[in-house]
């Protein structure tokens, strides 16, 4: 019998290295599983080992970090690599997958182990955690029946500019909610490339370090963003990790 690889959620940024910190972020049972876990894929093996001592911090059923192997999963990692990777699974050993933030295989590379899972007959059980995409469209007040997560945008000005106003006119028909990520100190950018090339009615919402005591959520037209900005004010997100949502308006 295959073992499960269990889908870990990590926290969305530093919390405070204590077991009751955890306990408003991480369900108890997500703590149980990870605690009991010797085997883990992440994305880099050095912070998946700071994010499984904080885990196993005062647990009864923590394992030492010597114990636990820890494989690597990330942009670099050859697709020729992936059975290796599944290899302990197919021996009978339950796994866990876990990102550098929120919950793996979302915008993560994680979701090709996965699928490979599914292909071998592995199970796979995702567990509750802090997704900063949910997180976002629930706290935004735009429309959260109807949304679409679109990753990261070009980095070219012109490309990026024409992306915005395709999914800003797809937004308006559709009436849906669209999403964005950027690396974190292209955050400027990115907000004030929303508010040059949507519609000045557009409500666009930034939510910066979801869950952590920083955070921040803000929705307002692109006119009054720009007005915002025009007057020096512009949101504390430089480095932060941040979603960017806009709905268009009819």
């Amino acid at each position: 019998m295959p073992g499960t690889l269990y889908l870990i959620p990590n926290t969305l940024g530093p919390t405070e290295a204590a077991p009751h910190a955890l306990s408003h972020i991480l369900p108890e049972q997500v703590q149980d599983i990870a605690s009991k876990l010797e085997y883990f894929v992440a994305e880099n093996a050095k912070t998946a080992r700071a994010f499984l001592k904080l885990v196993g911090i005062g647990h009864p059923l923590a394992r030492p970090l010597q114990e636990i192997q820890i494989a690597e999963l990330n942009v670099n990692t050859p697709p020729q690599a992936l059975a290796a990777l599944l290899a302990p699974l197919l021996e009978g050993r339950d796994a866990g997958l876990v990102s550098e933030a929120g919950v793996p295989a979302v915008a993560d590379p994680g979701a090709d182990l996965v699928r490979l899972a599914h292909q071998h007959g592995v199970p796979v059980r995702p567990l509750v955690g802090p997704s900063s995409l949910l997180l976002a469209v629930m706290a935004s007040g735009l429309n959260g029946q109807s949304f679409a997560f679109n990753g990261y945008l070009p980095t070219d000005a012109g490309q990026r500019t024409k992306r915005i106003q395709q999914l800003e006119q797809r937004s308006r028909s559709e009436k849906q909610t669209q999403l964005l990520i950027e690396t974190p100190y292209r955050n400027g950018a990115m907000l004030e490339a929303l508010i040059t090339s949507c519609q000045p009615g557009t409500l666009v919402c930034v939510a910066t370090d979801l869950s952590l005591a920083t955070e921040t959520v803000r929705t307002q037209t692109a006119a009054k963003w720009k007005a915002q900005l025009a007057s020096g004010q512009a949101p504390d997100f430089h480095k932060k990790p941040t979603v960017f949502l806009f709905l268009a308006q009819s």
